[in-house]
């Protein structure tokens, strides 16, 4: 089989409808090895790619059409010392592969060593042992497909697992379970609507692995955060068995999610591969070009830097390197239609060097990208290196996972020492990390709880985390969890305790939904899901990790609140301002600041309540007539104002409330220790707003419960 010469872009292999073009970059290789491959795995030809341009190595082949897998044998110096180990015994994965069929059975020829003997060589073929690459059909009928283009003021975002959402759903066909189709059934995207979320943040779905390690224990890999193809969605997702067809059936997916109205934003991996550590296994980056794609050891590139915890670091200063990540997210955005994606450690992108340079050449690469420019960015602002806690430090186009909102909510409602000013920051949307650089509240992305953790259930319910089916002796996973004062650990059937645990739960929920900046939910806690204790489930594909859809009908009012709550947020945007607030009045004669903080004697807060030490109450004015800002059309963004009572205290607090000049009466809306939510135009809010409403006057008293959150609306105008 000779191929015609075909072309060097695009990398990785194009259908036309006639043939396909193969192109792999390689400047180590001598030369490259095209492998063809049948349904069984049987090797059926082969061909060396002649054509060489600027690194690339291309050849065309007619009628090869999409369904053929394929791979590459990379002929090249191996002097693992000198960081270069092509090996042609081993089959690789083509990095630019759009779609990828199987795993890796671990058999040690996937090895280019042998065991016991790491500078005696393994020649021994993998191509029975690894994955394929797979051609696939690009063409796909996405009619009047577009992004709800959602504004990130006004963005509810639900980190989910495409497995462990949809396995156990009593309406999803069983043949649709744990698959991209089963994510958009209508019975799941109703779900998602009657919760109120604009967008689903998917943990990582690029093609990834099961390392070694955890297939020994008879564990897999569950998270997915091993990726070993970028542009490839991961085949056991898919519904339909057919090599390549799990890629028409994530665009369907996300044409079924955008039609409701639901972003796709994808959790991405971009700072490591699942080829691990100079030891790890020859499956793609490291036979094809190792220089190029990893960061190795300067003065000793046997070994690799590893800013991540997994054993390796992709070498973000090499040109090639960035054009594969950026080639990836811009074929995720334009090919795929997904809105957006969360970065996934995202400060060893940054590390050109030693230090996190925030003007990195990757962020320089995103802000001029007239593609990737336009979607939500989020970073995960952190990595394991040196210096790599960089919450606050990204550029002005992207927001950021706020680890310290997490921290700093999570204190304040278990009753931890802590100071009220830094809780007062995290809730009126981190001024202090993000305003300083042009940044706007929304670029906190807001949570409590998230994959890598307790759920909010289990975060009430234990003192310690419970690992232990992890097989590491309880010794992983975050100790990040301290007494939340709800009485013994784990489940009980003590009455009070669970009360209070419910009440907690809801605390934590409204907080994160009425915080400026952009509320991200975990998916299965508005029903209550538990792991059981496990704050670390990465290797959990079990009932311990999917979701129990029977939780619904026994928590049928924790998801009730929850989409009331976010129904309120959405109805109201004094709870989602485009700006921070000032502090003072920001329009020529009024008298009334956009937002006021209160004792629970009507005092405004002074300089030395701030600095007195933990407060375990306050009461937040939050002025709707002063949003300072301006609509779709111009006109002045106006709204009903609130008042914001937190009561952290293990005992029930009077607070009065202001004088008659900030409103003359109050009217309960919602209330953390009933459950009660009666604004906003939900179901659950009509329901509750048929009862008759509590008020209170202004300078009259009302009882905060202990550990409660009340939100009180104006009635009365202000004299």
């Amino acid at each position: 089989m000779r191929p015609w010469p075909g072309s060097f872009y695009p990398l990785g292999a194009s259908y036309d409808g006639t043939g396909t073009n193969f192109a792999l970059y390689s400047e180590m290789a001598d030369r490259v090895e095209l492998c063809l491959f049948d349904d069984a795995g049987r090797q059926t030809d082969s061909c060396v790619l002649a054509e060489v341009d600027g690194g690339v190595h291309h050849g065309y082949l007619p009628g090869v059409a999409p369904g053929q897998r394929y791979g590459y044998r990379v002929h090249g110096p191996y002097n693992p010392a000198r960081g270069q180990r092509c090996d042609p015994s081993k089959l690789l994965i083509d990095p630019y592969a759009k779609a990828i069929d199987g795993g890796v059975d671990w058999d040690p020829s996937v090895y280019s060593y042998r065991f016991g003997a790491e500078d005696q060589r393994n020649q021994d073929d993998s191509a029975a042992h690894v994955p394929k690459s797979v051609v696939i059909n690009p063409f796909f009928d996405w009619a009047n497909d577009r992004s709800p283009n959602t504004p990130y003021n006004e963005t509810v975002i639900y980190e989910a697992h495409v497995r462990g959402l949809t396995l156990r759903h009593p309406d999803v066909p069983a043949e649709l379970r744990g698959t991209y189709a089963g994510l958009a059934h209508p019975a799941v995207v109703e779900h998602l609507k009657r919760l109120g979320v604009t967008a689903v943040e998917l943990m990582p779905v690029h093609h990834f692995l099961t390392d070694h390690t955890l297939a020994k224990k008879g564990l897999r890999n569950y998270w997915g955060y091993n990726t070993i193809g970028f542009f490839a969605p991961h085949d056991r997702y898919a519904a339909m068995g057919a090599p390549g067809n799990q890629v028409p059936e994530f665009k369907a997916m996300v044409k079924e999610l955008h039609a409701a109205g639901i972003e796709v934003i994808l959790d991405v991996v971009y700072n490591h591969t699942a080829e691990g550590n100079h030891l790890g296994p020859t499956l793609s980056l490291r036979g094809i070009d190792n220089q190029q794609y990893y960061r190795l050891v300067d003065d000793d590139p046997r070994y690799y830097m590893d800013y991540t915890g997994t054993g390796n670091s992709l070498n973000a200063r090499s040109p090639h390197t960035l054009q594969l990540i950026m080639d990836s997210l811009r074929y995720w955005v334009t090919e795929m239609h997904v809105d957006g994606f969360r970065f996934d450690l995202a400060a060893t992108l940054a590390r050109e060097f030693y230090d996190v340079d925030r003007l990195s050449a990757f962020f320089d690469l995103v802000q001029q990208d007239p593609v990737i420019c336009q979607v939500k960015l989020i970073a995960e602002p952190w990595d394991v290196g040196p210096g790599g806690y960089q919450v606050g430090n990204f550029p002005a186009l992207w927001t950021e996972w706020n680890g310290k909102y997490r921290d700093t909510v999570r204190d304040f409602w278990r009753g931890e020492p802590s100071t009220l000013g830094e809780f007062a920051s995290r809730i009126t949307g981190s001024s202090d990390l993000y305003q300083d650089d042009g940044r706007r509240p929304f670029a906190s992305i807001n949570f409590v709880t998230a994959h890598d953790g307790f759920t909010l259930n289990d975060l009430v319910s234990y003192n310690d985390k419970h690992n232990e089916a992890n097989g590491e002796g309880n010794r992983d996973g975050a100790d990040d969890n301290r007494s939340w004062n709800c009485g013994v650990e784990g489940p009980t059937d003590d009455e009070e305790v669970n009360r209070l645990r419910a009440r907690q739960r809801r605390n934590l929920l409204a907080t994160l939904l009425l915080s400026q900046g952009v509320p991200m939910l975990l998916h299965g806690d508005e029903i209550g899901r538990t792991q059981q204790g496990n704050n670390n489930a990465y290797c959990q594909d079990t009932e311990l990790s999917w979701m129990d859809w029977s939780l619904l009908e026994r928590n049928a009012d924790l998801m009730a609140f929850t989409g009331a709550v976010t129904e309120l947020r959405r109805s109201h945007p004094v709870f989602r301002r485009r700006r921070f607030f000032v502090g003072r009045p920001v329009r020529k004669g009024t008298e009334l600041r956009d937002i006021a903080w209160f004792t629970p004697a009507a005092e405004e807060m002074t300089e030395r309540d701030w600095d007195s030490g933990f407060g375990r109450c306050v009461v937040v004015f939050l002025n709707g007539d002063e949003i300072n800002d301006l609509d779709a059309r111009g006109e002045r963004v106006r709204d009903d104002s609130f008042l914001l009572c937190f009561n952290a205290h293990y005992q029930d607090i009077e607070a009065t409330m202001p004088e008659p000049g900030y409103g003359t009466e109050w009217a309960v809306v919602l209330d953390t220790a009933t459950g009660e939510v009666s604004a906003g135009t939900g179901a659950a809010a009509a329901a509750a707003a048929a009862a008759p409403a509590r008020t209170v006057k202004a300078k009259g008293t009302l009882t905060l419960p202990a550990r409660s959150l009340i939100v009180l609306q104006r009635t009365g105008e202000p004299q």
